[in-house]
């Protein structure tokens, strides 16, 4: 048997009856005060940012964060809750961005760093008393008279200490790394905020003639992206596969992968049963190893006699598949992690011709051009020389900027980074003793991402945020960590730099972090 429900009753009445019941009573606060003497289970909330309003997915995230301290409450401990406000980061000056009618960097700093900063510091409120309504219709229990805010100075001395101490084990650290790169809001974007912004693109790819330097042949290299073909630097084989020199229908000889030779040349032939190519030598990757070509461009050539590098030749390593392209492929050690790793390998030099823009510079012939722009214009350019074979189309998984849609480029960034593959094994070990459920979680997703963890980069070269605690003498290089606004006033010989507020911003020039300290 079961009792009907009163069609004539208002829930949304019910609902407003006791959040008023709870306030009136203060119910929250005696639910805890009852507790007092039971075993502490502490509750800090994950905190949204109040210059978004809440939607339907933080109903289920509020549902979930309650239900779990109210648990804890009704088994006897004593349960505070604390609330957050996350108010830093690139989505608060997007926002201030559209309010001002701004564009992207150097119009921000036009407009001035510190009232764009007062403007962040307002915007993170707009939509504070929502939240609070919101909070408390869906019965989310927590203290949010005294939240913690991630822009107050208690909290960025806390995260001081946090990163000092990473410091103190040699786990923090500054250097170059290909990073998923927005152009249009000028930072990197972590894994998680990449995998947000997939999309379905068509675009053109490349499959380039190299000239074999003192040989009428020519190597055969595919890329997708052919606007990173003027800083070419090297090609790579597999070392294992079989490479083979071929007289091509086209009466050029090419050098390419033996088992996408077919896929390659075969439209060559003209009529069928015709043959698109006769073999004439055969090869391992490893015989062709440094094997020497000509520049597609000649200013990659040119930056790479100023570096007084070698440059220009064919590498080997087994990231190199037969699953698509030549087998043979295109490097450019600063716009992709592999091409960096086998950059790092042969010593090659460093050439980055596209800025903070992303636009390739005034070495380039395309100078001023925005990268994808720049892809129909270098394979125009390529066919006209007779550098190109061929510019199949294809579909494929592009990342774009979650927050403005722009494509991302993979980038080389000077950035800091914790060492989290220092720590890999602590981090597996102590993720088995969780109880995940379900177990698959554990030991799937989230355990498969720990044993491919990367080193996390932290830096945003931005101006709202968290002032990264390193200071670095800029004639010697030496560089320093300091913890708290004690120590700044102690290392700095200003006792009022303990009682300071920060501001923080970053020159998109010299990329470095500037810290201005004000006397309250």
């Amino acid at each position: 048997m079961y009792n009907k429900v009163d069609a004539s009753l208002n829930f949304v009445e019910r609902e407003k009856q006791v959040l008023k019941f709870w306030e009136e009573n203060d119910i929250f606060q005696k639910s805890m005060d009852s507790r007092k003497e039971g075993e502490t289970y502490t509750f800090y909330d994950g905190p949204p940012t109040a210059n978004g309003k809440p939607h339907i997915g933080h109903v289920e995230t509020r549902a979930i964060k309650d239900m779990i301290p109210r648990y804890q409450t009704m088994k006897g401990k004593f349960v505070p809750r604390k609330a957050g406000w996350d108010t830093h980061g690139l989505p608060v000056e997007l926002e201030v961005e559209k309010l001002l009618g701004l564009n992207g960097k150097e119009q921000i700093e036009e407009y001035g760093m510190e009232p764009f900063i007062k403007q962040c510091k307002e915007s993170v409120w707009k939509y504070k008393g929502m939240w609070e309504d919101f909070s408390g219709t869906v019965g989310f229990w927590a203290d949010m008279d005294n939240p913690y805010i991630t822009y107050d100075d208690n909290f960025i001395e806390s995260e001081w200490w946090a990163l000092k101490t990473i410091w103190d084990k040699k786990l923090l650290y500054k250097g170059f790394k290909i990073v998923p790169y927005c152009p249009r809001c000028g930072t990197p974007l972590s894994a998680q905020e990449v995998a947000q912004g997939y999309k379905t693109v068509k675009e053109r790819s490349a499959i380039a003639r190299f000239k074999i330097k003192g040989e009428d042949a020519y190597f055969l290299a595919w890329t997708t992206t052919p606007w990173t073909l003027p800083s070419n630097l090297a090609l790579c084989v597999n070392p294992v596969e079989t490479y083979i020199r071929v007289k091509a229908a086209d009466g050029y000889t090419y050098i390419l992968a033996e088992a996408l030779a077919d896929k390659v040349l075969g439209k060559l032939a003209k009529e069928e049963g015709e043959k698109a190519y006769e073999v004439l030598e055969s090869y391992k990757g490893t015989d062709l190893e440094y094997k020497e070509y000509e520049p597609l461009f000649e200013c990659a050539g040119v930056a790479a006699e100023k570096q007084h590098k070698k440059a220009h030749f064919v590498t080997c390593d087994d990231y190199v598949t037969m699953s698509d392209g030549t087998g043979i492929v295109h490097i450019a050690p600063a716009f992709g992690e592999d091409d960096a790793k086998v950059g790092r390998k042969y010593d090659l030099p460093f050439v980055q011709f596209v800025n903070g823009k992303g636009e390739l510079t005034e070495e380039t012939p395309y100078a001023g051009q925005f990268v994808k722009d720049a892809d129909p214009n270098v394979l125009k350019d390529l066919d006209a020389k007779g550098q190109l074979f061929e510019a199949p189309k294809f579909e494929h998984e592009y990342p774009h900027c979650w927050r403005c849609d722009t494509p991302l480029i993979y980038y080389a960034r000077e950035s800091w980074f914790i060492k989290m593959t220092e720590v890999k094994d602590d981090l597996i070990k102590n993720n088995n003793t969780v109880n995940w459920i379900p177990d698959s979680i554990g030991k799937g997703r989230f355990g498969d991402w720990l044993e491919n963890v990367q080193d996390w980069g932290i830096s945003r070269n931005r101006y709202w945020g968290t002032p990264l605690n390193i200071w670095e003498c800029p004639d010697c290089g030496k560089q320093i960590s300091i913890g708290s606004r004690k120590e700044l006033a102690e290392l700095s010989g200003r006792p009022e730099a303990e009682k300071s507020s920060f501001t923080v911003h970053t020159s998109t020039r010299l990329h470095v972090h500037v810290l201005i300290v004000r006397a309250q």
